[in-house]
């Protein structure tokens, strides 16, 4: 019950630009930029699935390209619920690697409220803006979501790394990619 209010209160606040600056100023974070003003944001996890960002979280994006992030490394080092049973993605600092995933063109507004669903501020993930380039070179600045994690990954359930591998076949990511997220052993395999 608890995990559900404060759901619904992040929700709430995320409706209003200037609760969302005050509820961001209180974790230490800031909020700038207008609302409707447009940036990138970089899905490598759950959200490249469009059952998952535009249906479930309510995303309209203007703009989508492929994208790939360098020096870092795709993760499953989180716990999920249920606990020990389920790994959800993460991104790390890790020189030589890099990670594919799917860029979005969305406004500040949509971010915040991106962001209350994915538990920011207050839950695990942190925004981190990153230089990113979409599949043509084009370099684009934008924003994932990152988290502590643990030493040693665990595996993503069975669903979950299947939303990565349709979300990766549907936006065209490389076959290089693809194999490596079909390579992944889920927990309930």
């Amino acid at each position: 019950m608890f995990w559900r209010m404060r759901r619904r209160l992040r929700r709430a606040i995320a409706r209003s630009w200037r609760l969302s600056k005050l509820w961001y100023r209180l974790h230490g974070l800031s909020l700038a930029g207008a609302p409707d003003e447009k940036i990138w944001y970089f899905a490598f996890g759950a959200n490249m699935h469009d059952g998952v960002f535009r249906e479930r979280r309510g995303m309209r994006p203007v703009e989508w390209r492929v994208g790939r992030i360098e020096g870092y490394r795709l993760r499953f080092n989180l716990e999920g619920r249920p606990r020990g049973r389920a790994a959800p993605a993460n991104i790390e600092p890790s020189a030589g690697d890099e990670v594919w995933g799917v860029v979005y063109r969305i406004s500040r507004r949509d971010l915040v409220r991106l962001n209350s669903t994915e538990g920011v501020p207050g839950g695990f993930y942190r925004p981190l803006w990153l230089d990113a380039e979409d599949s043509e070179g084009r370099p684009i600045e934008a924003v994932a979501y990152v988290a502590a994690g643990g030493e040693t990954d665990g595996r993503p359930s069975l669903r979950y790394i299947t939303l990565l591998r349709e979300g990766a076949r549907a936006h065209g990511l490389p076959a290089h990619w693809i194999d490596k997220l079909e390579r992944v052993r889920p927990a309930d395999a």
